[in-house]
């Protein structure tokens, strides 16, 4: 993975560049709002510098680590802003880019996990509570990019096929392949936005999708997920993983080039063949 460094240099340079673009350290604000700022926050840094292969051992990481852990809270929430209601989509998206950066066995990311276990929704999904239960039987259910995201946490524990609870999370999202139309508060739907490729992992879509469903054995037996993971291999040429819709402002970096190869997706894409392989 260092050799990611090496070969992405200017593109780590312009986002190191950004370090203080919101007159805060390491991507946030003098407020510390680690969500502010997409894709240049705390949250999407996290999310690409380990992409490139940066862990613990890193400045930017250890920086990162320490300004997501300060919004942490005693009952396992993370307040990632100052002011205002803390939602679970702010709790599981801190938890999952500090599993990325490698303190998933950290004692306060333990606590987030058990809590996370507490609130799971009747659906088997997570769903944020800006709208009262009840609107709606569409609004009702949960957030399948909230959901995804908190399987994707999950999978860096023990929990990882051996918690039934899980299960029901992944078989939420597989009949959310067959409805397509918008889920819960946020409205999360699979159209023609979600089917383009993007990278690196920063909302929901096909690619993220498939990824995080890839470590679960129940998704990469069931026939909606193979499903999805053809489509996803179309989008594959000479072996190489085509980024088709990165953020605007990430387009012209090397490594999630529009319309171009990457080399860090390709990566991606490989583990997920693989675990398919292995099924």
């Amino acid at each position: 993975m260092n050799s990611f460094k090496e070969k992405y240099a200017a593109d780590i340079e312009f986002l190191l560049s950004k370090k203080h673009h919101l007159n805060g350290d390491y991507w946030t604000t003098p407020d510390h709002r680690i969500g502010k700022g997409s894709p240049f926050s705390s949250r999407d840094m996290a999310i690409m510098f380990s992409e490139f292969g940066f862990g613990k051992e890193d400045s930017e990481i250890k920086g990162l680590a320490n300004t997501i852990f300060r919004t942490w809270q005693p009952d396992g929430r993370f307040k990632i802003s100052p002011t205002g209601s803390i939602f679970p989509c702010h709790t599981i998206t801190a938890l999952r880019v500090l599993c990325y950066m490698g303190f998933s066995n950290d004692d306060r990311i333990i606590i987030t996990f058990t809590h996370l276990l507490e609130i799971q929704h009747d659906d088997g999904g997570w769903r944020c509570n800006r709208v009262k239960l009840g609107k709606s039987d569409v609004s009702d259910m949960s957030n399948p990019g909230v959901t995804l995201e908190a399987l994707d946490a999950f999978r860096f524990t023990e929990y990882l096929n051996t918690d039934d609870r899980l299960n029901q999370g992944v078989e939420f999202l597989l009949q959310h392949w067959e409805i397509k139309r918008p889920l819960g508060p946020c409205n999360f739907g699979i159209g023609t936005l979600f089917m383009q490729t993007e990278f690196p992992f920063l909302r929901y879509n096909l690619f993220y999708y498939c990824y995080v469903l890839s470590f679960y054995d129940q998704a990469r037996k069931d026939q909606r997920f193979k499903e999805a993971l053809s489509a996803l291999d179309k989008k594959v040429v000479d072996g190489k993983m085509i980024v088709e819709n990165p953020n605007r402002q990430l387009a012209k970096l090397d490594f999630c080039k529009r319309g171009m190869p990457s080399e860090l997706a390709t990566h991606r894409y490989n583990e997920i063949k693989k675990r398919m392989s292995n099924n």
